[in-house]
């Protein structure tokens, strides 16, 4: 017996070694172009590892529970940010289809399939992508096709519409349709990311229109009090109280999307040689700026972190990182006053998070704080993040983005501010075809095939 096991052990040794996956932290060097490069592309590579929309029979766009259909239009905008800061463009075609699958029925990002939980926010999300695609000249779609620009406008115009005087005197709410729960909510995200499309579109259009709307939204969210005077943003309000009272929670992303919309303004204003404006949004830029230490710990070592990572962080929680790298990285462009503050902290979480790329294949940790202690967490978000903050290491101050007067290829369709039909009305829905069934069924084939799916995937990732 003791000879029969001496003899497979080279054999179980081998079995062992060969079943081990690599586990090394993500090489990053801050001087070096080509590993920051090279760094953002592992951690894209670990992302789109969960997506399979671009195989035949899948769906483009769609990504596998537990995430949302929201998160997928994150995703893809983590993308156009990659291809901007690092000029690889081998994963454009996907996301290009993914972004035009996804626009539905009236080119708004309101598909019939997904209205039945939909909310502004969830809507706001692909509105971010499709305006980085047009201010970074990201390939337009083919002639024929629905534009980046007219995109955004359309989102824009489709929300504008829902916004409701009827309570607390304004105000987005957090769903689309008043048939949804949580409808009565009127939360910083859909309000914020609102502001930020307009200020951006005002910005990139020249369109006065846009930047009122700007205007009136920062100061609805400044006067009911989602916005506190120390640039807090509260997480949402209750319009069955006439708005009165609050959820206080606070997540790292809020800030940073209205930091960047401010920065937009603050830019447009400066443009305009407009001085009232421009300190104005100057202020608002430097407050809020500075109010978002508060999402980066230990203060002396300035590495982003939130709250729930003391415990566990939920679906939607794990990717939040992400959009506040993002929207940190956006604004100094914009405002080049923020980025010694903001590049200290990016730079210093773009190393923290390299170091928790140790996961299997280098798949990325969340718990940043941990250095090179792997936290046995991984997924779409947790990768999004990481590359975010990574690729964000890439801005400089001569990165901005362009306009119709700057270059700006993207075109839209012109349409009446907030002309749309939207209006809080009930959920659209539509019969279920054949052809949803056919695609169920190929969803539970490719299901079953997934191991071999993934082996192929793998072979694809160059």
């Amino acid at each position: 017996m003791e000879g029969t096991i001496q003899s497979w052990r080279p054999f179980l040794l081998a079995f062992l070694l060969g079943s081990q996956t690599v586990r090394a932290s993500i090489d990053l060097d801050l001087s070096s172009t080509d590993s920051i490069k090279s760094a953002a592309k592992e951690a894209a590579k670990g992302m789109l590892s969960y997506y399979t929309g671009y195989r035949p029979g899948d769906v483009p766009g769609n990504i596998p529970d537990p995430y949302y259909w929201w998160e997928a239009g994150a995703m893809f905008g983590a993308m156009v940010e990659y291809w901007y800061y690092t000029g690889d463009s081998q994963w454009n075609d996907w996301t290009t289809q993914a972004l035009l699958h996804q626009t539905g029925e009236d080119n708004d990002y309101m598909p019939y399939n997904q209205t039945r939980s939909m909310g502004n926010d969830d809507q706001i999300f692909w509105a971010f992508t499709v305006m980085s695609a047009a201010e970074t000249k990201y390939p337009n779609p083919p002639q024929g096709q629905p534009q980046w620009l007219e995109l955004a406008e359309n989102v824009f115009n489709s929300q504008a519409a829902r916004w409701d005087t009827s309570t607390c005197g304004g105000g987005l709410h957090w769903q689309a349709y008043e048939s949804l729960g949580g409808w009565h909510l009127k939360n910083s995200i859909s309000n914020g990311g609102l502001f930020n499309v307009a200020s951006r579109l005002a910005l990139y259009t020249g369109n006065q229109t846009y930047a009122d709307w700007a205007n009136k939204i920062w100061d609805w969210c400044e006067g009911i009090g989602l916005i506190t005077d120390k640039y807090d943003i509260y997480d949402n309000t209750d319009s069955k109280n006439n708005c009165t009272t609050f959820d206080r929670t606070q997540h790292a992303y809020l800030p940073a999307v209205f930091m960047h919309g401010a920065a937009n303004m603050y830019s447009l204003s400066s443009n305009a040689n407009d001085t009232t404006n421009t300190t104005k949004w100057k202020k608002r830029v430097n407050g809020i700026t500075n109010a978002l230490s508060a999402f980066f710990y230990p203060q002396n070592k300035n590495i982003m972190s939130q709250p729930c990572e003391v415990a566990k962080c939920n679906v939607n929680e794990q990717s939040f990182k992400a959009y506040l790298a993002r929207f940190m990285g956006a604004t100094v462009p914009l405002a080049p006053f923020t980025q010694d503050r903001i590049m200290t902290k990016i730079n210093a979480s773009a190393q923290a998070a390299a170091k928790q790329c140790n996961g299997p294949d280098n798949k990325c940790g969340l718990r940043w704080t941990d250095g090179d202690k792997y936290d046995d967490t991984t997924g779409i978000g947790e990768q999004m993040s990481a590359l975010e903050v990574i690729q964000a290491t890439l801005v400089h101050v001569d990165s901005k983005p362009v306009s119709h007067n700057t270059g700006g290829t993207s075109t839209g369709n012109k349409p009446g501010i907030g002309d749309s039909d939207e209006r809080n009305t009930d959920v659209r829905t539509r019969d279920v075809t054949k052809g949803d069934k056919a695609g169920a069924g190929i969803l539970v084939v490719l299901f079953v095939l997934a191991p071999v799916g993934a082996l192929v995937f793998l072979s694809e990732m160059v």
